[in-house]
């Protein structure tokens, strides 16, 4: 089915990605191979691909070591008809990150500070789902299917900004919770609360009050954290522009 003018599905799908704090998760069942579905808690990687904390003692962990082909359902959990609002299946493996342990650990406690409590814990590891493809559907006439580069973030050249990650996220924590509240509400639209900032790649911002999650889309990809500095005042600018405050 065609998208109609109005939907651009690769946005919607990279949001979804970015905004949703949980998911179903399918796995298969070891020896069987039937199907296993289980709710989970889930963070984004800097190119988007989903994060989970998962423990070996559970059975999807146990399926995912047998055979680590996996779906996960993303919704945008939209008030009245859950069937009229967005959602995606993502399909893909779910891979055991090592190598990545750090990045993993400091987005997904970031996302879910409450996992701290266990994250150490022997039977816990981080795995991140590679994906193959996924399926959107926002509603009649809004059907798609995509592939990972058009849903995925590229990281290519931004290995700089991805380095400088960590700090510009306690900085903007530490020093600038008024321009995170006014990201939400002005530019965004979102209620007041307790604004703070998750992560940022080059396509954007992610913020989060309590479990609700917000994307800030930059208007220009960056890639160092200079750009990222000024992309950041120059939105804050832009929302300071339409309470009529002049920007720093």
């Amino acid at each position: 089915m065609q998208p109609t003018p109005d939907f651009v599905p690769q946005q919607l799908a990279k949001s979804l990605l970015r905004r949703s704090r949980q998911g179903a998760l399918a796995t298969l069942m070891a020896g069987s191979g039937d199907p296993y579905c289980s709710l989970v808690n889930l963070a984004s990687h800097p190119d988007g691909s989903p994060i989970l904390l998962i423990s070996r003692l559970a059975v999807h962990t146990r399926n995912i070591l047998a055979d680590n082909r996996v779906s996960l359902m993303l919704d945008e959990r939209a008030s009245g008809d859950p069937l009229e609002g967005a959602r995606i299946m993502l399909s893909g493996r779910a891979e055991q990150a090592e190598n990545e342990k750090d990045l993993l650990q400091r987005r997904y406690l970031n996302a879910h500070p409450s996992a701290e409590a266990f994250v150490s814990f022997k039977d816990f590891s981080f795995f991140r789902i590679i994906p193959s493809g996924t399926h959107l559907v926002a509603g009649f006439g809004r059907i798609v299917d995509l592939k990972p580069e058009q849903f995925l973030t590229d990281l290519a050249g931004a290995e700089d900004l991805l380095a400088a990650e960590a700090g510009a996220v306690e900085h903007m924590n530490a020093d600038h919770r008024e321009a995170m509240g006014l990201y939400a509400t002005k530019l965004l639209g979102a209620a007041k609360g307790d604004w703070r900032c998750t992560g940022c790649d080059p396509e954007g911002l992610d913020m989060q009050d309590g479990q609700t999650a917000l994307r800030l889309d930059f208007p220009e990809r960056v890639t160092d954290g200079t750009e990222l500095r000024k992309m950041l005042v120059r939105l804050a600018g832009e929302a300071r522009a339409k309470v009529g405050q002049k920007a720093d």
